[in-house]
């Protein structure tokens, strides 16, 4: 039994025209993409949904909290997302992906599962580095004694005189 089947969206026995859909994404959700950045969360996804004779387009809205590991000091918090995507699919002979946002179905399927999209737009809206947020006074959240051990690692101004030697090889 497929677990994700609320996500699939029976567009077949749909009208022409507009149609809306709410999802409320938790662990569980979660827990069928494996090596996912995130495992926990509570995300509230909106889809609007523009049903013509051979396209659909999803508006896709998802607002909540993701849990992730920062960067940098690598204690996980939850971090609040904020995001919308388009998803444009077509019906056609065969299953095609023409870009990241147009997708070709075959026009004998009758149902669209939405769950790898929701998925994908997700970690689409988290940003490249992972950080703790900063507090009221711009000062790191991250744990202090993790700071404190890479500030002692951190390499201080001195420079290997090899690379120095290197640079003169630019001018």
């Amino acid at each position: 039994m497929n677990r994700l089947k609320e996500y699939h969206i029976q567009f077949v026995a749909l009208e022409l025209g507009s149609h809306q859909f709410e999802f409320d994404i938790n662990d569980s959700f979660f827990e069928h993409f494996e090596f996912s950045q995130v495992h926990r969360g509570d995300v509230h996804v909106e889809v609007s949904l523009e049903k013509m004779e051979r396209m659909m387009i999803f508006n896709i809205s998802l607002t909540g909290k993701v849990l992730v590991t920062c960067d940098r000091c690598t204690n996980e918090f939850y971090f609040s997302l904020s995001d919308s995507q388009k998803l444009i699919v077509k019906l056609g002979a065969e299953y095609l992906e023409e870009s990241d946002d147009v997708i070709v179905i075959p026009d004998t399927e009758h149902k669209f599962d939405l769950s790898p999209y929701i998925y994908e737009f997700i970690h689409l809206a988290l940003p490249v580095r992972l950080l703790h947020p900063d507090d009221e006074h711009g000062n790191s959240t991250c744990d202090p004694d993790m700071l404190q051990l890479l500030q002692k690692l951190t390499p201080t101004g001195t420079t290997d005189s090899r690379w120095e030697e290197l640079k003169k090889l630019n001018n």
